[in-house]
């Protein structure tokens, strides 16, 4: 029985979590949508009420706008007069009081896990943590910089190191590059060892394709 019901769990717990994370970002969105309407309410003449008000009612329609908001927010941003707009507005929320502390650390973050162009997660290593001769899989974050950098002797990376099987949290620390050891593997691939506890292997990586053999010469 025991066998059997762990295997019938093995098989419906990731679909289960998946609904729901589905379904909380569908909540959240269709959240983010009826705000915008309660605010439409107290900005709009009270005629416009019952239309507001019939909008509520339409099943996912707070999920279609949101998702055509990102997807126009996206385009605006990305060209030139949206990346000026995108700076003035960071500068604005920059000299404001507290919400600038907030801002600048959230966005920080964000821009490092998010853009193409950053270089957190983008590589896995294998450390030594957390003493010799105990080593995990941790990812490459950046380098140190500032003061924490000048009292390093040494070239040194930053890394992340998850914790299992959540993710989410984990160790930040700072190791010279030498006691750091790249991996072939991906990202993706890295992750799924590491929130399955080790069970979900990687591939072995694929061996270096053969140089061409240097053509004979002719006679």
């Amino acid at each position: 029985m025991r066998k059997y019901i762990i295997a019938g769990l093995l098989v419906w717990l990731p679909l289960a979590i998946t609904i729901w994370v589905l379904l909380w970002l569908l909540g959240l969105m269709d959240g983010v949508f009826a705000w915008l309407l309660t605010i439409g309410q107290h900005v709009l003449p009270q005629g416009a009420d019952a239309s507001i008000e019939a909008l509520r009612r339409v099943p996912f329609l707070g999920v279609v706008v949101m998702a055509l908001l990102l997807l126009a927010t996206g385009v605006f941003v990305t060209n030139i007069f949206g990346q000026w707009w995108v700076k003035q507005w960071d500068r604005l929320l920059s000299r404001i009081p507290i919400v600038k502390s907030i801002y600048s650390s959230v966005k920080q973050v964000s821009d490092t896990l998010f853009s193409s162009s950053g270089n957190a997660f983008r590589e896995a290593v294998l450390v030594q943590y957390p003493h010799p001769g105990s080593w995990t899989i941790a990812f490459v974050t950046g380098k140190p910089g500032g003061e924490v950098a000048a009292n390093l002797d040494g070239d040194h990376v930053s890394l992340y190191v998850p914790t299992t099987p959540n993710p989410t949290s984990g160790f930040f620390l700072m190791m010279p590059r030498a006691n750091v050891r790249p991996l072939r593997m991906s990202v993706d691939e890295a992750l799924k060892y590491i929130i399955s506890m080790g069970v979900v292997a990687p591939p072995p990586p694929a061996p270096p394709r053969p140089l061409p053999a240097a053509a004979a010469p002719r006679n």
